[in-house]
């Protein structure tokens, strides 16, 4: 889609949150990846964390950056799959006031033209909470790829055309 360059850029500041057991920030590859195409993309990194795989440790991590103010959107990175310990859309949906399902969708139409069926096994999803856009990637830097590349970076850029989160980031705590 488009990029209407005579309208402004409007960088958002973006919490990284990568879910993980066995990862810390020295080999978080996924993280590493998200945060190199945020700050490419002219955003601003306002805060990065490891978790464990813990439901109750991830809402507590959503809630503390949905009550920032500075804030704006928060990416998670792993625990989307069907195994025991994968919680993170379990804790999401526990924050969250309004679910994004399009995300997931259209997440999984792009995987499936890269890893045919297996896209069935992801779980990535977004919602908004407390004015905060939540969205969810399998953990793979791949996910993370399809997931920037082929939705946020044009959905997170103020001049995308016909319209973009970002411009409904004002009106998302009206009642």
């Amino acid at each position: 889609m488009p990029i209407d360059e005579s309208r402004p850029f409007l960088p958002v500041r973006i919490a990284v949150l990568t879910v993980s057991d066995t990862r810390g920030l020295a080999d978080d590859r996924s993280g590493d990846t998200l945060v190199a195409r945020l700050e490419e993309a002219g955003h601003v990194l306002a805060d990065r964390r490891i978790e464990r795989d813990d439901a109750d440790t991830i809402v507590e991590r959503l809630r503390a950056w949905i009550a920032d103010p500075m804030v704006d959107v928060v990416i998670t990175t792993g625990g989307t799959g069907v195994t025991g310990r994968d919680v993170t859309p379990e804790a999401i949906e526990r924050v969250a006031e309004k679910m994004i399902p399009g995300f997931g969708e259209l997440f999984r139409w792009l995987s499936y033209a890269k890893i045919g069926t297996s896209t069935v096994q992801s779980r990535a999803c977004a919602a908004v909470a407390g004015g905060t856009y939540l969205f969810a990637l399998p953990g793979s830097t791949g996910a993370v790829k399809d997931g920037w590349d082929g939705i946020l970076k044009d959905q997170l850029d103020s001049r995308h055309r016909p319209c973009n989160f970002v411009e409904l980031m004002p009106r998302l705590t009206e009642r």
